[in-house]
């Protein structure tokens, strides 16, 4: 049994079976929990196909940040991208318990400029961050967000990009159509260092958020736990859960569950088995904060370790 500083959870399960969703994003430590100040966490990362098993894209270790117990921000340290995944280092030299992870806020979407479509952002060059910009074609869409592109692999032949640009300011002025959405969404784990702290789970009060009443760190098979969700600091009411274990390979099924948030925002799980889960959570609104955008999609993903009893 983990130390006796676990939060109070209660929980009613309610599951049932959802289709396999391809190229996940995922981060995984070496470690949960570590006893003193003094210690280090590796982090793997990737967007893979199975959970946990790095098959497809590195997730890039600049997008990662690191908020430190007292919510300050850290370093990563010994980053390395590899073909598959990333790995990187963060020293735990604070008690109590840190947030790493990813975040994204973009507006993304398409137009029209005689007829011909173009799009917004996305992903490969001429989106944001590569070499693209007004009136420069696009790369191909086929990498998750966040992922570098292996080595040698490329459009198939006869692939002919749509045009692109980088930003809603790029938008010509004879555009038509214009459909834009801004996408925000974040990607965690969370490690403990000694005795777990709430504060690096304070909420922002901007789109979709989590706020553990269970402490993550503190999740056990076969036992109650509670996940509150918000949206601009209101509880998210009837928001879906997912929950997927890893180690699908070896299973005949991808084992995924769902949960749904009651009037106050709070999902409960009682986790059938011991193990890592990737949680996800989406939502989608018509109250965009991004300008010329219509409609804001938001997701919060973490990666959880469950233990046994």
């Amino acid at each position: 049994m983990r130390p006796a500083f676990r939060l109070a959870a209660s929980a009613a399960m309610l599951s049932c079976a959802v289709p396999a969703l391809a190229h996940r994003a995922w981060l995984v430590p070496s470690t949960t929990i570590v006893s003193g100040t003094d210690d280090w966490v590796s982090i793997d990362a990737a967007i893979s196909n199975d959970l946990f098993f790095a098959d497809h894209n590195a997730l890039r270790p600049d997008m990662v940040k690191v908020w430190a117990p007292d919510g300050s921000p850290a370093q990563i340290q010994n980053a390395a991208t590899l073909h598959y995944r990333s790995v990187f280092d963060v020293k735990l030299d604070k008690p109590g318990t840190w947030k790493i992870g990813t975040t994204q806020s973009a507006v993304m979407g398409s137009f029209k400029v005689d007829g011909v479509d173009w799009r917004v952002g996305g992903r490969g060059p001429g989106g944001p961050g590569g070499p693209g910009g007004p009136g420069r074609p696009g790369g191909p869409g086929g990498a998750a967000p966040g992922a570098a592109r292996p080595a040698g692999e490329g459009p198939p032949p006869g692939f002919q990009p749509r045009p692109s640009v980088a930003t809603v300011a790029d938008i010509p002025a004879n555009a038509t159509d214009v459909k834009l959405t801004e996408v925000i969404g974040q990607n965690n784990v969370f490690i403990t260092a000694g005795a777990p702290t709430a504060t690096v789970f304070q909420p922002t009060n901007t789109a979709l958020e989590m706020v553990p009443v269970t402490h993550p760190d503190e999740l056990v098979s076969n036992e109650p736990a509670k996940f509150r969700f918000l949206i601009d600091g209101k509880p998210a009411t009837g928001l879906k859960v997912t929950l997927v274990p890893g180690g699908k390979r070896y299973r005949d099924g991808e084992g995924a569950f769902d949960v749904t948030t009651g009037a106050d925002g709070v999902a409960e799980v009682k986790w059938p088995f011991a193990g890592l889960f990737w949680l996800n959570a989406t939502s989608t609104d018509a109250h965009p904060s991004a300008p010329r955008a219509t409609e804001r999609r938001m997701s919060y993903t973490a990666t959880l370790e469950v233990v046994a009893p």
